[in-house]
């Protein structure tokens, strides 16, 4: 299960967009709350795709791929030195995939921001400064119980050496992530889950005058900023999303082409996830269920077929490969076949994006 955390300031929209992507109802605020609990939901990736199988196959049950989000209380400067709720919220998304980092573009009056005015990329550096502070605050803790243990054993004595490197790094404002480690050393921190490690997508959250006029302020510095860090960026109006969100889908066609957008940013930030983290959909069809599965690309038939029960993988023989793009052209599976396009792979076969897979098993 791909798992996110959804990171930022105060008041920056993070509780909205939690809400758009996970369809809960949880209360906002524009002010300080104090909020110390981590909502965890569930998100659905849209994909046509699975619309399309959906309507070919009319089965009982459709299932889209899923993605859980995680709403973490908002950091502001000096959080890990206990200011505003501090930041041990953190430690609860150490486990996630990646890291979704709100940032507030919008202006409005009855929702005061914490700094006092709109500064996208001074808001990135404070959270970068946050992230950077838990992780340090981490290695030093793990350094001291080694150091004061009463001996050091042989493998502590190689994490040790690599926590130390770390911490130089860190101290320097280096992330763990730009650090020159070998792979041995990075085996030795494979279970430490640095937050400056992970893959992040940057949201700007917008206002609708900013989105109208594809404006906001300190926009260059945010877009070069990305552009240098080989960060995916998102720009998107929490306001008008929510708006979209509400009307039924003729309505919905008509507002986002006034807007000019082809589509919901929440759709966009669903495979943005998928894209950084490099994870790719395939699909098993039938009148009981079409359902998308998720895997990493690269991923073998046999190991792809352990997604769906682990007896598959345990006793697979072949599996019935169809391409996605050739049953969308030809309509139905049986023309599929009868040009030929339906083929037979062994357990070696990598799986491509839009497969749709028929495991043949024998347990």
């Amino acid at each position: 299960m791909l798992t996110s955390g959804i990171i930022g300031l105060p008041m920056v929209g993070k509780t909205t967009l939690f809400n758009l992507v996970t369809s809960s109802g949880l209360e906002t605020s524009n002010y300080l709350t104090g909020k110390t609990e981590i909502n965890v939901g569930m998100a659905t990736v849209p994909d046509p795709r699975v619309d399309f199988l959906s309507r070919v196959y009319k089965p009982r049950k459709t299932t889209y791929a899923q993605i859980q989000f995680s709403d973490v209380p908002g950091l502001v400067r000096g959080a890990s030195e206990g200011k505003g709720v501090g930041n041990r919220f953190l430690d609860g998304i150490r486990n996630a995939d990646l890291l979704v980092h709100v940032v507030r573009a919008f202006n409005n009056r009855d929702v005061p921001h914490v700094d006092g005015n709109i500064d996208p990329m001074r808001d990135i550096e404070t959270i970068n400064l946050e992230l950077l502070l838990a992780d340090m605050d981490l290695v030093e803790k793990r350094i001291q119980r080694i150091e004061t243990g009463k001996k050091i054993k042989k493998e502590q004595a190689g994490e040790l050496a690599v926590l130390r490197k770390c911490l130089e790094a860190l101290e320097n404002e280096v992330t763990v992530h730009n650090m020159e480690l070998t792979d041995a050393e990075r085996a030795l921190l494979v279970n430490y889950s640095f937050l400056t490690d992970k893959p992040m997508i940057l949201v700007i959250n917008t206002g609708e005058d900013q989105l109208r006029a594809g404006s906001y302020p300190g926009m260059e510095k945010v877009r070069e900023y990305a552009d240098q860090k080989g960060i995916i960026l998102l720009e998107v109006s929490g306001q008008i999303e929510m708006e979209i969100s509400r009307l039924d889908e003729d309505d919905r066609r008509e507002f986002m082409e006034d807007l000019g957008l082809k589509e919901p940013g929440i759709d966009r930030l669903a495979r943005a996830a998928y894209d950084t983290l490099g994870l790719i959909s395939f699909f098993t069809v039938g009148e009981d269920e079409v359902k998308a599965w998720t895997i990493s690309e690269g991923t073998n038939a046999k190991s792809a077929a352990g997604k769906i029960h682990s007896d598959l993988e345990r006793g697979f023989i072949r599996a019935e490969v169809v391409a996605y793009d050739d049953l969308q052209q030809l309509g139905s599976m049986s023309r599929v076949k009868e040009k030929g396009l339906a083929r037979l792979e062994g357990k070696d076969y990598i799986i491509k994006d839009g497969d749709i897979l028929n495991i043949r098993f024998n347990v």
